[in-house]
């Protein structure tokens, strides 16, 4: 059964599911008044080599690697792992000795730009935030359970949590990030009670408008983990399909876990949305030895990136995935997705 807590149009289109959806995709663009999506570099990330085990050492090596390969790396993008805790954005883990903005700078020095993941809307229940301001949590919301830790979501109508989502956003831009990949964003949108009064999606479309004006209009600002349709007209890219895994599909007793298999389903029916809604992201390219069927993954990447970037060891690269690496490596096109080839 599927319900609507407001007025519902109807529409419908020959020609088949493709051609309908992007009829329909084009409509709420226009509706939208969205514009043209600029082309996004190619980038790294540290998530699928290293996932919370990152170390500030690591980045290090594969910002020489890029350079030594001559590898076509414009954004070096720190994932889960720098943080102590998940809301404590602005304090580091045991594994990043010094401070970020040294290593923003040593990242800009090579010529490239820095990104940086949050999960900006999650509070874990070890964290500082929990502990010191349980008032700017959204009471009764149930954030899920991740990280051996309970979560929380932000109630960014609280004065006070709203001021201190700015305050993180506009202290990681003033440390030389210039690329948000915000993640977990559903949690903005959870019902529950808020300090004013407010509706799940209007609290998180108000949420990311915030981060929006703290990093200002030039930084890229990639969803993910987010609700679809709330938010269109908000970010400039998007993740499109559940992560990724080495393995093209979960084993036996692993299920829900990260594979190939679901992002490529997942990000083949959304591929309508790229160049309308955002640039459509297919998630990380992983092409070292040992992963299943990388061919098969290199190939989705190739299709229906969108956004482009490299989540390897690149000292673990053999010649196969170092070529396919520097081969994929390019900027997202600026063309929506031709749906006719799906048919």
């Amino acid at each position: 059964m599927i319900s609507a807590d407001g007025e519902v149009e109807e529409a419908s289109h020959e020609g088949g599911l493709w051609p309908a959806l992007e009829v329909w995709a084009d409509d709420l663009a226009r509706r939208a008044r969205l514009g043209s999506f600029p082309s996004q570099p190619p980038g790294w990330c540290t998530w699928y080599q290293y996932f919370t085990d990152v170390r500030e050492e690591d980045v290090l090596e594969n910002l020489a690697a890029m350079a030594r390969l001559n590898l076509p790396v414009s954004i070096v993008q720190i994932d889960d792992g720098y943080q102590a805790e998940i809301g404590d954005w602005l304090d580091r883990s045991a594994r990043f000795p010094r401070p970020l903005k040294e290593l923003t700078s040593r990242i800009q020095s090579d010529g490239r730009r820095a990104g940086i993941w949050t999960a900006p809307l999650l509070v874990g229940a070890r964290s500082k935030l929990a502990a010191d301001h349980p008032d700017w949590l959204v009471g009764e919301a149930d954030a899920g359970h991740n990280w051996n830790q309970s979560l929380a979501a932000l109630d960014v109508t609280h004065p006070d949590a709203a001021e201190h989502l700015l305050h993180v956003f506009g202290t990681l831009a003033d440390w030389g990030f210039d690329y948000f990949k915000v993640d977990f964003m559903y949690a903005g949108a959870l019902s529950g009670r808020r300090h004013s009064e407010a509706t799940g999606v209007d609290a998180y479309r108000r949420a990311v408008h915030l981060i929006r004006d703290a990093i200002g209009p030039r930084a890229t600002l990639l969803g993910c983990g987010a609700p679809i349709l709330p938010s269109v007209g908000l970010y400039d890219a998007m993740r499109v399909s559940p992560d990724v895994g080495p393995l093209y599909e979960p084993r036996d007793g692993d299920l829900g876990m990260p594979s190939q298999r679901s992002a490529v389903h997942t990000g083949r029916a959304r591929a309508f949305q790229h160049a309308r809604f955002w640039v459509n992201d297919p998630d990380c390219l992983i092409v070292r030895p040992g992963v299943e069927r990388r061919e098969e993954w290199a190939g989705h990447v190739e299709r229906f990136g969108g956004l482009r970037a490299s989540s390897d060891r690149l000292e673990s690269l053999d010649e196969w995935g170092l070529e396919t690496t520097r081969r994929l490596l390019r900027a997202s096109p600026t063309e929506p997705f031709d749906l006719s080839s799906l048919a």
